[in-house]
């Protein structure tokens, strides 16, 4: 750990001009790496008493700047003014009161959790007298690049800070300004704590050039994270050198069987859709049993007050004044108060279809028969997959991580929400007496 009077990675970075040559820009991010991958070294050797009090001190920052973050967060929102970004966009730039304290409050969840580093996995006692230990160990330096949520960034910064990781953060340039401010809170609660203040860092400048730099920075980057929309993942997929985490964006489904109970799903659909739209856990099409779909669809229709209804064939014959779905509807994230339908012959139908069009997010299916319900949830092969509940609680939050960086849509390393626990490696220390190999 360091003095917290004394931080040697504390410089002041020059600020980044917008238009700066792809030189300067490519100094500057070689700085921001070599900073975090010093700091890394020394977070790898903090005390979970010395992370939790940074994440203490953080949090109280924030409450304490508040109407400093909401005046930068309200600069941010005045620049889009007048522009064509997406309702569901803006609601996601914008930060409130209850926003703040509830950045604040999962801040003090994680430092309250048990510190997921030096944990021992396993443990093997092998014949020759060797004791060999799997223990858990930081990942390094990970990269975090995310579209418009400043919230994102308080997250990502809290949960790799619990797990000693330093992070650079490259938010959307339209929450720079609300980034900042959070980033600084961050140094405040690290000084208060004597780790090293380049633990977590920021990306000052919109100039896209910068994304490209990190995501080619294998000196420094250990793993790159995005969270954003196809076009944002799809950029890291192309640009990255470094090992990627992917959160794909959350094109998810709500199967009715046709052992549902009605007001069951009903309640579940409109949550799943209506509660907010514009999270990556929003339900956006609901597949449906035809048997009970004559049944179903009107109660449903009445149920999702100004939402947009995009059915199929079988779909629109029942109810005539929905929109017709056309084959683009069956993967798109809408992220809106859109909500598309699909009609099936049964559970087979029905996971054939999600299988091909889900994005391995988040499924559910709705149904008293539990042993449809472990087949659907066997087969498909979604990060998570639920039973009779909304999908808006595939969330790190609520699984009681008390964030996330993003829900993992890959195979590989962490699946589903990604929390502290999720953002560690492992290493094996082997124990010997002298033994030689024969």
């Amino acid at each position: 750990m360091t003095n917290p009077t004394q931080d040697p990675l504390a410089q002041t970075l020059p600020a980044v001009p917008p238009l700066a040559p792809i030189t300067y820009i490519a100094a500057y991010i070689a700085t921001l790496g070599a900073n975090a991958k010093e700091a890394a070294s020394l977070l790898a050797q903090a005390t979970p008493q010395a992370k939790a009090l940074a994440l203490q001190a953080t949090a109280q920052a924030l409450l304490a700047r508040e109407d400093e973050l909401l005046r930068a967060n309200a600069e941010d929102l005045q620049a889009l003014a007048g522009g064509e970004k997406s309702a569901s966009f803006v609601e996601r730039l914008t930060l409130t009161h209850e926003g703040v304290q509830a950045m604040a409050a999962a801040m003090l969840d994680i430092a309250a959790q048990d510190d997921p580093v030096g944990r021992e996995l396993a443990r093997f006692d092998r014949p020759n007298g060797l004791v060999i230990k799997r223990i858990s160990v930081p990942i390094g330096v990970i990269a975090m690049v995310y579209e418009s949520r400043p919230n994102v960034g308080a997250d990502a910064g809290a949960l790799c800070l619990k797990s000693g990781n330093a992070v650079i953060l490259r938010g959307g340039s339209e929450s720079l300004l609300s980034s900042l401010v959070i980033v600084d809170c961050f140094k405040t609660g690290l000084l208060a704590a004597g780790l090293p203040q380049a633990s977590v860092q920021m990306v000052a400048t919109p100039n896209r050039a910068a994304v490209r730099e990190l995501l080619h920075a294998t000196g420094t980057v250990d793993l790159a994270i995005p969270r954003g929309g196809r076009g944002l993942v799809s950029l890291v997929q192309r640009e990255s050198r470094v090992p990627t985490l992917l959160h794909l964006e959350g094109n998810n489904h709500t199967y009715i069987h046709t052992d549902a109970d009605f007001d069951q799903a009903l309640a579940i659909v409109q949550n799943a859709k209506m509660r907010r739209t514009g999270i990556c856990g929003a339900t956006e099409c609901v597949v449906i049993d035809q048997a009970v779909a004559t049944r179903f669809l009107p109660l449903l229709a009445k149920k999702l007050t100004g939402c947009t209804l995009r059915g199929d064939v079988q779909a629109c014959a029942i109810l005539p004044n929905i929109e017709k779905a056309d084959a683009t509807d069956w993967d798109t994230e809408y992220l809106d108060s859109i909500l598309s339908i699909k009609l099936v012959d049964d559970l087979p139908a029905a996971i054939a279809f999600v299988q091909a069009h889900s994005s391995g997010h988040t499924d559910a299916i709705v149904t008293k028969d539990q042993n449809v319900a472990n087949q659907f949830m066997l087969e498909i092969d979604s990060a998570v997959v639920m039973h009779n509940t909304s999908t808006q609680f595939s969330d790190g939050g609520e699984f009681g991580m008390g964030a996330e960086i993003g829900i993992a849509t890959g195979k590989m390393h962490a699946r589903g929400p990604v929390g502290a626990e999720q953002l560690t490696s492992f290493k094996y220390l082997v124990f010997g007496q002298g033994q030689t190999r024969p």
